[in-house]
């Protein structure tokens, strides 16, 4: 890997796991639950670097539903937990890249929109868990990803500063927030947002399509 760092930052959603069908099959059924047939193209590109309860508030306003977030949050999570718990796998070659990080003493944060219901089983799953050394949500701080916050708590419970981190991710609104913490960022090709390829490789430092292209 070519970058000069302590610690390295994963998103999970989209970059270290395939896991963005999960919530398109989310999407489509709760609102099929609700009598709207169609998820509108507006509204999912909208909630790209919400927050979990950020998203749920939106919804709520974008669809004028007379719902609370936290119930809303609960039947996501609900229909959510069984699919990564059992179902999501990791991005092909993630592991290994994962293991090669430990073995060269770098440490490994996660910086998440999802929450530990959700994060906990997907990476005990796939047996990482044990392997990062910090892991923030953006619940943590009641931010999205395209402020720095997040990743500046991930950073400080890493123990190390901003400018020694570099954060992996797949979208161009985390890109920022990462950005406005001062940590240098590698892009993340995944399929649901490859219409934003040309965005993300303007906007970041590196960009791959496959974590084996940082592999020796």
């Amino acid at each position: 890997m070519s970058f000069e760092t302590t610690a390295a930052i994963f998103d999970l959603d989209g970059t270290l796991l395939d896991s963005m069908h999960v919530w398109s099959d989310i999407d489509v059924e709760f609102l099929r639950k609700r009598n709207i047939l169609k998820v509108p193209k507006a509204y999912s590109q909208a909630l790209a670097s919400l927050s979990f309860r950020e998203t749920a508030e939106f919804t709520i306003d974008y669809f004028s539903l007379n719902e609370q977030p936290d119930d809303i949050m609960h039947e996501w999570n609900q229909m959510a937990i069984e699919a990564y718990s059992h179902h999501v796998q990791l991005k092909p070659h993630a592991k290994e890249f994962l293991q090669f990080l430990r073995s060269k003493n770098i440490r490994l944060g996660v910086c998440t929109a999802l929450s530990q219901k959700l994060y906990v089983p997907a990476l005990q799953n796939h047996g990482i868990f044990d392997w990062f050394d910090a892991i923030v949500s953006t619940d943590d701080v009641n931010k999205g990803k395209s402020y720095p916050e997040p990743y500046q708590l991930t950073a400080v419970r890493l123990g190390v500063s901003p400018e020694d981190c570099v954060v992996f991710e797949d979208i161009p609104e985390a890109v920022t927030g990462a950005q406005k913490a001062r940590m240098q960022v590698c892009g993340v090709y995944d399929d649901a947002s490859a219409h934003k390829e040309q965005q993300m490789r303007l906007l970041c430092d590196r960009y791959i399509f496959s974590f084996s292209e940082l592999l020796p």
